[in-house]
């Protein structure tokens, strides 16, 4: 596994990559990071540099969508089948974990959506930042609800 730190515009954030892919995005407090104890530094790796180049033109508002190639196999597949369609939420957009789970034709598992969501390693990049409760109300995230709060209003400055 390799690593770089990239300062975005809303705090430091860690960059993760395996062979595969892209494999984490995770802001400096994560709730779910299990620390990078064994992983090498390379600021030169080809995936970690398109990340950063991405997340650049992101917070500059222009890019909507990530073209990286993705590692998702920290996951179950009942994870990565939540990482999949936490894809497909448009650019400053929001979903209920409630319609995420209908999305995924598991009308019953919201609960289960909801801890998937909270455990996506690739924050920003695999959107669940655009999820909130079905009353509207911005809950739970990760890397911490300001953070939420601050991406969905850059994504709405920039819509």
């Amino acid at each position: 596994m390799y690593y770089m730190n990239y300062q975005s515009p809303i705090g430091p954030l860690l960059l993760a990559a395996s062979d595969q892919g892209l494999s984490g995005v995770y802001f400096e407090h994560h709730k779910h990071f299990k620390g990078s104890a064994g992983w090498q530094e390379h600021e030169q790796h080809p995936v970690l540099q398109l990340a950063r180049q991405q997340l650049q033109e992101y917070f500059a508002g222009q890019r909507q969508d990530f073209d990286l190639p993705l590692d998702l196999s920290s996951g179950t597949s009942f994870q990565q089948e939540v990482w999949t369609a936490l894809r497909q939420i448009p650019f400053a957009k929001t979903s209920s974990y409630a319609a995420l789970a209908q999305e995924i034709q598991r009308p019953k598992a919201v609960r289960a959506v909801g801890a998937a969501n909270g455990r996506n390693p690739l924050s920003i990049i695999v959107p669940c930042h655009r999820v909130i409760a079905s009353n509207g109300a911005l809950t739970g995230y990760a890397g911490g609800l300001k953070n939420k709060e601050s991406l969905l209003a850059l994504e709405k400055k920039f819509a």
